[in-house]
């Protein structure tokens, strides 16, 4: 890979600033899907990769998410598409996306910018009958896209050929590589042409992704949109300190966050999915409009979460990182991290959900005394320090809210020590009775003082039972009994007595 070969985005576009889609050398019927659709004028990475990608050229992009690389390859591969025709089982495309809804996603731009082309899809993503699937690569498809779990499952079932592949596409790389498939993307890389056009997109390029860049592209143009994990100048970030860690003070924390906000629509990210399901539930409870959505929850549930936070029928969405580079909604107005986020990569991501297009948008995360190391990490990645808020209603001291149930915080801890000491003070005032251990249902009796040595000594000695049994039982047989070892004969060797074998014998 050259340096002819990387492209700076902010020359080109200071050089060309009026440049509009009808530049880029789009056939006429996708600039019409695409005006529909209400733009006129391309990001840098579209202006950039969609004039090389129609050269039939391999493609490097390095873009964050919100920058419009999904329409860098969409627009160009519509086009490629347009001659020729697919045959049963063997896609004409292949799009690879780490996640279902990213996947569904990419099918939703095919559609909106491919109304005027008669192209075909095939959307292979789990939660979704086999059977259906099946029948669509039957009939033959001109896209194909899917996620590398359910493409293998249908390879090694017969139902898909991937030797027909003309452009092949590899989308959030960097999240592939989290998410542990790039055994998988390598495997599918070697399944297809060696003369296919490839396409590859990523936010950040770790080493075992530039490693996969130099074995599967040939001579790629290489396309960055901006400097890797920059974030939007249009965003507004904001840290709020905590007194604690316990849960149900962060809890109260994001509330009191939320209201302060004017927000029209937010997503709240959480580290865990537990925290995603603990934190929405929360937030219904005390009266909010809140949902969530992970990985764990059944597709169906997460495709209707997702439409209903799209359409603006849901205000708030409560996110695991699973969502945080595959939400297309162009206008999030607020973003609350519940708390930073493991990795200083996926802050750049969650708060790029919104402020996008040019539009402003707000961040805030909930930063607890455990959390230095990270918020440090974050403000390194960005180049700047994050201005603190003060934020009107937020606890003061880390006892959380009582309304709120559970929670392994400092309070909780509290809560235990108590019933604990309670519990000892308790046993304290009971006595065993019959060898049996002191429980809650014994009721109390007085304690007594302890008997005088002399009050002992007057007390009956214990009868011994045991040995005036042993006293009584018969004597054991005679004949049972062996002799003592002075009174055998000379001839009982080793106790055989007269049953000597010949072979001890004396000759």
């Amino acid at each position: 890979m050259t340096s002819e070969n990387t492209a700076s985005l902010d020359a080109e576009t200071a050089a060309a600033p009026q440049i509009t889609f009808d530049d880029l050398g789009l056939s006429e019927a996708t600039l019409r899907a695409v005006k529909e659709g209400g733009y006129n004028t391309p990001t840098p990475i579209q202006a950039a990769a969609i004039p090389e990608v129609l050269k039939g050229r391999d493609v490097l992009g390095i873009a964050q998410t919100g920058t419009g690389k999904t329409a860098s390859f969409t627009l160009p591969m519509i086009d490629i598409l347009a001659s020729g025709r697919s045959r049963a089982r063997m896609p004409r495309t292949l799009i690879l996306e780490p996640t279902r809804e990213l996947a569904a996603q990419v099918a939703e731009a095919f559609d909106k910018y491919g109304k005027y082309q008669k192209l075909t899809k095939a959307l292979l993503i789990g939660g979704v009958s086999f059977g259906d699937q099946d029948a669509l690569l039957a009939r033959g498809v001109d896209v194909l896209i899917a996620t590398p779990g359910r493409l293998l499952d249908h390879f090694e079932r017969g139902k898909l050929l991937l030797n027909g592949v003309q452009v092949m596409v590899v989308d959030e790389a960097d999240r592939m590589l989290d998410m542990g498939f790039i055994p998988d993307i390598e495997r599918i890389f070697k399944l297809t042409p060696f003369t296919r056009q490839t396409l590859f997109f990523s936010a950040t390029m770790p080493p075992e992704i530039t490693r996969l860049t130099e074995a599967f592209l040939s001579n790629p143009k290489r396309i960055e949109a901006s400097r890797p994990a920059t974030t939007a100048n249009t965003i507004t970030q904001r840290v709020i300190m905590l007194p604690g860690n316990d849960p149900r003070t962060r809890r109260a924390a994001l509330r009191a966050v939320i209201n302060a906000s004017e927000i029209k629509n937010a997503i709240v990210f959480c580290n865990r999915k537990t925290d995603v399901d603990v934190v929405a539930q929360s937030l219904k409870r005390h009266g909010y409009d809140a949902s969530p959505i992970h990985g764990d929850l059944d597709q169906s549930l997460r495709t209707k979460t997702l439409d209903r936070f799209r359409s603006g029928e849901l205000k708030i969405l409560v996110a695991s990182d699973v969502a945080a580079r595959g939400l297309d909604v162009p206008d999030v107005s607020h973003v609350f991290n519940y708390e930073p986020s493991r990795s200083p990569d996926d802050y750049v991501h969650r708060i790029g959900r919104t402020g996008r297009a040019g539009r402003e948008g707000a961040s805030f995360t909930l930063v607890g005394p455990g959390d230095s190391k990270s918020l440090a990490q974050i403000e390194a990645l960005i180049g700047k320090p994050i201005e603190k808020a003060v934020i009107e209603g937020m606890p003061e001291a880390a006892i959380g809210d009582p309304s709120d149930r559970g929670g392994r915080g400092r309070r909780a801890e509290e809560l235990k020590k108590e019933h604990s000491k309670r519990l000892s003070e308790k046993k304290q005032r009971y006595v065993k009775r019959d060898g049996e251990r002191p429980t809650a249902s014994m009721e109390p009796v007085e304690q007594t003082e302890a008997p005088s040595p002399e009050e002992r000594a007057e007390r009956k000695p214990r009868s011994e039972p045991r040995r005036e049994r042993r006293a009584e039982a018969p004597p054991r047989r005679e004949q049972e009994r062996r002799p003592p070892r002075e009174e055998r004969s000379a001839g009982d060797v080793q106790g055989f007595g007269d049953n000597l074998p010949a072979f001890l014998k004396k000759k």
